[in-house]
């Protein structure tokens, strides 16, 4: 995957993922509860991982994947988000 992230930021209610390519995604924190329920601080705890293929949180035990993101595919634990 080319698409690597390198930084994450927070708003009010969306994750944002900064790629090395310059690009920005954002992504309604709805998407990850886990995310959605968590402190200011507590999001900010993240670790980039695989070379910028993973967004990691462990206190918060989320993980991410960079592919699933630009895929549009939010968390799989939470099966009533995934149903369209």
């Amino acid at each position: 995957m080319s698409s690597l992230a390198k930084a994450v930021s927070f708003d009010a209610s969306t994750l944002w993922v900064d790629f090395a390519d310059g690009r920005r995604l954002g992504v309604p924190l709805a998407y990850f509860p886990r995310l959605l329920n968590a402190a200011p601080d507590q999001r900010e705890r993240y670790e980039i991982s695989g070379g910028g293929s993973g967004l990691h949180w462990g206190e918060l035990n989320e993980d991410i994947s960079v592919e699933n993101l630009l895929l549009g595919i939010g968390d799989r634990t939470q099966k009533h988000l995934m149903a369209a």
